[in-house]
């Protein structure tokens, strides 16, 4: 199949052609085209799962450069980019929007036009398009979407409530159809998560279904509940091996993004996850990071380091920790790192079904369990996914009382925060608790990450040590992305549009409609 979808991407792309130029306009009407059968179908479905989850040409300036260092997983270790200090790259603002209008919203589109409402197949397709846009909405706000793909002129920017309306409705209807279909499998092997299997895109479904319930908790508590409670009644992840993951190849560009973007070595493990990991002797951390090539130690770089403070070898590099093995594996023969290109991507992890029925749980709704025994459970799910195995190691785990630590960085910060991981009594602690391991379970989904924390408040989080972005002073953190400058020359009318949707200034410290304190 890979050697297929090698040949039939070029012509997809061409989907979008006449429209790289324009953030949110797609004019070219996919269902118009000539010689599309239903055999072409599946590639198509292939094609927009690699490019919703980002493929190898894409991850770094789509996620490695914004929201992974934003999430702080990672940090700098280099003067190459400056957004770790918050600083904007206009020149890569538009390539979230690539990825969605040009690469995942015409072949989604193609699908709906060629397939019964009430198929498999189009159901598949609705939870993709879920998937891609929501990533594209919790970066900028008010986003084209309801008119997206269409051969239309002009498209209009839509409010990010509406948008969100629009998706548990496709959720909804995706999984009723999945289940009235009486299939066990759609697009089969071409399908590049779960080879097409019907229950388990069932379950992803309700998990990201549970996830945009969570994300619209503070502003629509009643709907999050209502969406949430459904989302589990109709039944989320719960194994490990229900966790979302890619296949990817060495072949045509679509390698493992991370690992590729590892294998440069420009970014580090951050301080933020140094003092949690180090503190809780957290048993993932030498399988999230690796240690340092020069040392042997496990080490971190603040987010936001200034470019003096990364000229100093103790923040560089060689003395510093990288993506785990996983991804890259260091040659000691060639002095460089081998990117594990063909590593399954990680789309989404099961623990974070627990966690976020954790969440609801301290909400008061109906998730199945009490907070802590669903809280304790994406511990053990979390560790049982990445191989830990030991029982009385992960019971030690989840009752200990140590506390994050001082993570030895070169700004000698302090610990980052005060919580252990022992479920506390208390549930502002508790919400903090199921944040920072929530956190942890998700890795390395920045993305994810990112939005949870603008939403939740959690895990805490040091500040960038230097910010070179006026709206964001000292202290404070990101919260968006503007919207790329092309679109003013492009797209000026529906633009201004969107601006007022935003109900903000069009900078990177205007919050979200869900980001509500």
């Amino acid at each position: 199949m890979k050697k297929q979808l090698k040949y039939i991407l070029p012509a997809l792309l061409l989907l979008g052609s006449g429209c790289t130029k324009n953030f949110d306009s797609l004019n070219q009407d996919p269902s118009s085209l000539t010689g599309i059968t239903k055999a072409e179908l599946p590639f198509m479905f292939a094609k927009a799962e690699s490019a919703a989850c980002l493929n190898q040409g894409y991850y770094q300036t789509v996620q490695s450069l914004y929201a992974d260092l934003y999430a702080q997983y990672y940090a700098l270790n280099t003067n190459n980019f400056q957004t770790d200090r918050y600083a904007i790259n206009d020149g890569w603002l538009p390539r979230p929007g690539i990825v969605t209008y040009v690469q995942t919203v015409p072949q989604l589109r193609t699908i709906f036009e060629n397939t019964d409402p009430s198929s498999g197949e189009y159901a598949l397709a609705e939870i993709m398009w879920v998937l891609a846009f929501h990533y594209l909405t919790d970066y900028f706000g008010p986003v084209a979407y309801f008119d997206a793909g269409k051969a239309q002129d002009v498209i209009a920017y839509d409010a990010q409530d509406k948008i969100y309306d629009d998706f548990f409705k496709r959720l909804d209807h995706a999984v009723k159809n999945l289940k009235a279909s009486g299939v066990s499998t759609v697009f089969a092997d071409n399908d590049l998560i779960y080879k097409g299997d019907v229950q388990q895109w069932i379950r992803f479904a309700n998990t990201l279904r549970l996830r945009l319930a969570l994300r619209i908790s503070k502003v629509l508590p009643d709907r999050a509940k209502q969406e949430a409670e459904a989302a589990v009644a109709a039944g989320v992840m719960t194994d490990a091996s229900h966790t979302a993951t890619m296949e990817k190849s060495t072949l045509g560009g679509d390698g493992n993004g991370l690992s590729n973007v590892a294998a440069y070595n420009e970014f580090s493990m951050s301080s933020t996850m140094a003092s949690y990991l180090k503190g809780y002797n957290d048993p993932r951390m030498k399988i999230f990071y690796q240690p340092a090539v020069a040392t042997g130690e496990f080490r971190g770089v603040r987010n936001g380091s200034s470019a003096i403070s990364l000229n100093n070898p103790l923040n560089q590099a060689a003395q510093t920790s990288n993506a785990g093995s996983y991804w890259a594996v260091w040659s000691a023969d060639n002095k460089l790192w081998m990117p594990q290109l063909a590593a399954r991507k990680h789309v989404m992890m099961a623990a974070e079904a627990w966690l976020l029925r954790a969440e609801g749980a301290v909400n008061g709704w109906n998730m199945g369990g009490t907070p802590q025994e669903l809280y304790e459970k994406g511990i053990a799910v979390s560790m049982e996914y990445w191989g830990i195995k030991d029982e009385e190691l992960i019971k030690a785990y989840i009752q200990g009382t140590s506390l994050p630590a001082a993570p030895g960085d070169l700004e000698n910060s302090p610990a980052v925060a005060n919580i252990p991981v022992k479920f506390s009594a208390s549930p502002a602690v508790q919400r903090q608790q199921i944040g920072t391991q929530k956190w942890l379970a998700i890795y390395p989904d920045g993305r994810e990450a990112w939005a949870e924390f603008r939403r939740s408040g959690f895990p805490a989080m040091y500040p960038v040590v230097q910010s070179e972005n006026a709206d964001l002073p000292q202290g404070t953190f990101i919260k968006r992305l503007p919207y790329p400058s092309s679109e003013a020359a492009n797209n000026k009318e529906e633009l201004e549009k969107g601006k007022k949707l935003l109900g903000g200034p069009d900078n990177a410290a205007t919050r979200l409609w869900w980001d509500v304190d």
